[in-house]
């Protein structure tokens, strides 16, 4: 059963301390390609990509906060989310004041440790519940830290597979890995996106080609389209996979274009699948369409999930564990999105033979027969109004369905129409 499937590999992977480098991301891609043939990739640490550079290998081996009679206080043994990622190494006895400035706490909710990150600023720090921070502070100190990691010049991995289809257009489908067990932020994400490789890889009779990418939360893509410019370029839509294994109801975020036949046809498939969903607008945070949709790309993407980021409480904490996720859950968003590709696989897309310019429709017995009678105002009996406006958003890129939308005309009526002006010899469907 493919909830059972996916409950498995929620248990082998959830335990893993992820970053945005280090070996738990290589051994993720490796467990993931049980599923579909990933692809795994390296970039050098200190690899030019736009304007960042490839960040260096972090490992972490432990971390501990010892009190003054010795009792451990913290202990990053106990959960991975204890030592903020990216802490560089530390040691040393620390005084109250001294040791403040290096724990987090979660504002609101008292039992949750908090995830963070120190990413591109050599730090360091400890993540406690209220609990934790308490005891800390009643120990009064001196207290005894250490953290033993190591940051070392090697390479950062992500992984991709590409799908053909019958046609060379791409639907890009893209997800992130850097997360220490965060079970629907982001590993849900993961798991959705390589069951949806294996159940597309399946289909032999695909027209779209489909580009999935599996990277480190926001370097990642951005060195993903740093490698692989020219092929990003010429996408026009995609997902960002996140948060789809929540208890909640589906949700979508739009797409950066609003009306776009990702968003259209998102937005219809999830109100029809659950009367509850929740549509939200596209905003410049979340996750990264931020850079599949910034100026030299603009690609529009869409992420359906349930519970999206920074929308429940239990947030970048470690309250986002197993017993918030499920794999009926990400069974049922896997459902939804396999759905939207359906849909988009039944999209017909045309283009004029001859894009220069008006096209001659008298030759093509598709205009009055006098000239200079016709007015826009009149009663149209040839329909010339509706060829002219087929005509004129007939580019190779807006799919029929779209323009039926855009000039209100009934759909099945303009596929016939169009089907006719093939016939005629004015345009092609690609």
């Amino acid at each position: 059963m493919l909830s059972e499937e996916i409950s498995g590999y929620l248990g082998r992977l959830f335990p893993m301390c992820r970053s945005i480098t280090g070996a738990s991301n290589r051994e993720t891609l490796e467990i993931l390609s049980e599923i579909a043939p990933i692809c795994i990739r390296e970039i050098r640490t200190g690899t030019p990509v736009f304007d960042w550079s490839v960040p260096p290998e972090w490992h972490i081996k432990s971390g501990h906060i010892v009190g003054a009679q010795g009792n451990i206080l913290v202990d990053f043994a106990d959960h991975n989310l204890h030592v903020a990622s990216f802490s560089e190494p530390v040691r040393g006895e620390f005084s109250w004041t001294e040791l403040l400035p290096h724990l987090y706490r979660h504002p609101t909710e008292a039992k949750a440790i908090p995830y963070r990150t120190t990413y591109y600023k050599r730090d360091w720090g400890f993540c406690v519940n209220e609990c934790q921070f308490q005891a800390i502070f009643d120990d009064g100190g001196p207290y005894f830290v250490e953290i033993e990691s190591t940051f070392v010049d090697g390479v950062m991995v992500y992984g991709d597979l590409l799908l053909p289809g019958t046609s060379s257009r791409e639907i890009l489908v893209s997800t992130y890995f850097c997360h220490p067990s965060l079970a629907n932020d982001n590993l849900s994400g993961l798991i959705l996106t390589a069951f949806l490789a294996r159940e597309l890889g399946a289909n032999v009779e695909r027209k779209w080609t489909y580009r999935f990418v599996f990277v480190p939360e926001t370097i990642g893509a951005i060195a993903y389209c740093a490698l692989n410019e020219s092929a990003i370029r010429s996408i026009d839509m995609g997902f960002v996979i996140t948060t789809v294994g929540g208890p909640g109801p589906l949700a979508m975020k739009a797409s950066w274009q609003q009306g776009h036949t990702i968003s259209r046809i998102s937005e219809k498939v999830i109100r029809q699948r659950d009367p509850l969903a929740i549509l939200y607008p596209f905003d410049i945070h979340g996750s990264d369409e931020r850079q599949y949709s910034s100026p030299a790309f603009r690609i529009n993407m869409v992420t359906i999930g349930r519970d999206l980021y920074y929308r429940y409480k239990q947030y970048h904490s470690s309250l986002d564990d197993l017993t918030l996720v499920t794999g009926e859950s990400i069974a049922s968003t896997l459902s939804a999105y396999l759905e939207v590709i359906q849909e988009i696989e039944s999209l017909r897309i045309f283009a004029r033979l001859e894009d220069r310019g008006e096209i001659m429709l008298s030759k093509h017995d598709l205009y009055y027969s006098g000239g200079g009678a016709f007015r826009p105002d009149a009663e149209d009996l040839l329909g010339v109004d509706e060829v002219l406006l087929l005509l004129f958003h007939c580019d190779g890129r807006k799919p029929i369905q779209d323009i039926a939308a855009l000039i209100e005309v009934d759909e099945n009526r303009l596929i016939e129409l169009a089907e006719r002006l093939c016939s005629a010899g004015v345009l092609t469907e690609l």
